[in-house]
């Protein structure tokens, strides 16, 4: 058979089989790190009817969780203890206002709807992240955090369960996460990968250097004098000797990360350098900019769902030190990041069909105190009411939805948790809320059991 017929045989076949285990991994090594999944079993689709306006939802995660005091919900008239040291200033939005060290998402108020009630009562950063994540509470096995890891039994987070209703085998991933998997020491965070969906619905983890975010992941860079149409005659050879059973994940795994090295586009994407410096420079030479940028071009090419978080695990857990972190570190670097964000996704035409979140797993604590005698004084964390910015596909911007009373404490009007966030993720991307996935017993379990933020697109307060 000729390289034609060959590189034929292998497209029909591409989406059955993959290589076989022994040879493969020699072939590609480790520099296709935590693997994504491509396949998986279709589960119920949208319900008849159902679309959804974003072709892609970027989650952004304010790891270790954002003061509402001092960002979004300000309370420049309560005491010293409680309002903080930021000013409050003028956005875009008549009788809005933001944290004095937000500016650039100020002016851009208008393009904003900010939930200012959302609510939970997980107060554990690792419970918290996988509720946020996938819109389920986890089942802790114990009391202490090592109990609170990871596991195959964790609902799914959102691009997992996408890739399980909506699979695809174009070498595309319907989830991305990045900069960095959430681990630290022996914990690994739950709710970011496909939990009891299994390892062929994780999203594909793209790692970025924090301290030189300028260098690119080359997982999907092709060894030196391997082109793809070279990698597709080593696999229809090594296929030949496959005796492998039908879907078995791990070469269905193999398949899908053939698929992204021969198709082109993911790591056509990671190459910044592709990017008008001027463009990269107005993201930030920083995590946060390289991370959003990243973001945007990986929606261009058609990537679903993609979790960017902001920083490395608990990168905004001041408990110690919360305004010179925030105003010197934290919030410039958002500001700036986020804004070009909007503004990047605006100008190429893809905001309107992009749902852009940006929340932490908490809120911070009303009162600010020293987290030990002579300490820089912080916040500590406060699930009961905290901030969420949504942006996009079909959200009103200008508006705040929710209020919380004088000292930030607790919410005053209707509160809205992780389930509805899911909902409306879902809603977003196509997916009905109602849809069920099975667990590893067989259970049928609805992928969310929340309402849809229904104010975010009405501009009805509540």
């Amino acid at each position: 058979m000729n390289l034609r017929g060959i590189q034929e045989s292998v497209g029909s076949r591409m989406t059955r089989r993959g290589f076989v285990q022994v040879g493969y991994s020699g072939l590609l090594g480790m520099s296709l790190p935590g693997l994504l999944a491509a396949r998986a079993g279709a589960a119920g689709l949208a319900g008849a009817g159902t679309t959804g306006k974003a072709k892609s939802v970027i989650v952004i995660l304010l790891s270790g969780g954002l003061g509402q005091h001092d960002s979004f919900d300000m309370k420049p008239e309560a005491p010293d203890t409680i309002r903080g040291e930021f000013k409050p200033i003028q956005t875009a939005v008549p009788g809005v206002h933001f944290c004095e060290h937000l500016p650039r998402l100020a002016a851009r108020a208008d393009q904003l709807a900010v939930v200012r009630s959302m609510s939970h009562p997980e107060g554990n950063h690792l419970v918290a992240v996988h509720h946020v994540l996938t819109g389920r509470p986890s089942n802790p096995r114990g009391a202490s955090d090592l109990d609170r890891v990871a596991s195959r039994d964790d609902f799914p987070c959102y691009g997992a369960v996408l890739n399980h209703v909506r699979s695809r085998n174009d070498g595309v991933p319907n989830g991305v996460s990045l900069p960095l998997r959430l681990v630290e020491g022996p914990l690994t965070w739950p709710g970011q990968d496909a939990g009891f969906l299994g390892p062929r619905n994780d999203p594909w983890q793209l790692r970025l250097d924090p301290n030189r975010p300028e260098v690119r992941d080359d997982s999907l860079t092709l060894p030196e004098g391997l082109d793809s149409q070279r990698l597709h005659l080593r696999r229809h050879l090594l296929g030949q000797t496959s005796v492998s059973g039908p879907n078995d994940p791990f070469l269905d795994q193999q398949d899908a990360a053939l698929a992204m090295l021969c198709n082109g586009k993911v790591g056509t994407a990671l190459d910044v350098d592709r990017e008008d410096p001027r463009l990269a420079d107005r993201y930030g030479k920083h995590v946060f900019g390289r991370s959003l940028l990243i973001a945007r071009r990986l929606v261009e090419i058609g990537v679903p769902v993609i979790q960017a978080t902001m920083g490395i695990v608990q990168t905004w857990d001041t408990h110690v030190s919360n305004f010179p972190r925030l105003k010197d570190e934290l919030l410039p670097a958002l500001d700036r990041a986020v804004s070009a964000l909007l503004d990047d996704l605006r100008l190429r035409g893809l905001l309107d069909e992009t749902l852009v979140v940006m929340l932490g797993e908490f809120g911070r604590t009303p009162r600010v105190h020293e987290l030990t005698p002579g300490a820089v004084p912080g916040r500590d964390h406060w699930p009961a009411v905290f901030p969420a910015v949504f942006a996009g596909a079909g959200v009103v911007g200008g508006q705040m939805i929710g209020r919380s009373d004088k000292i930030g404490a607790y919410a005053v009007t209707k509160t809205f948790g992780p389930p509805d966030l899911a909902a409306t993720v879902y809603k977003a991307l196509g997916v009905d809320p109602a849809t069920e996935i099975r667990d590893r017993l067989g259970r049928p379990l609805a992928i969310c059991t929340g309402d849809v933020i229904d104010p975010l697109y009405s501009a009805v307060d509540v």
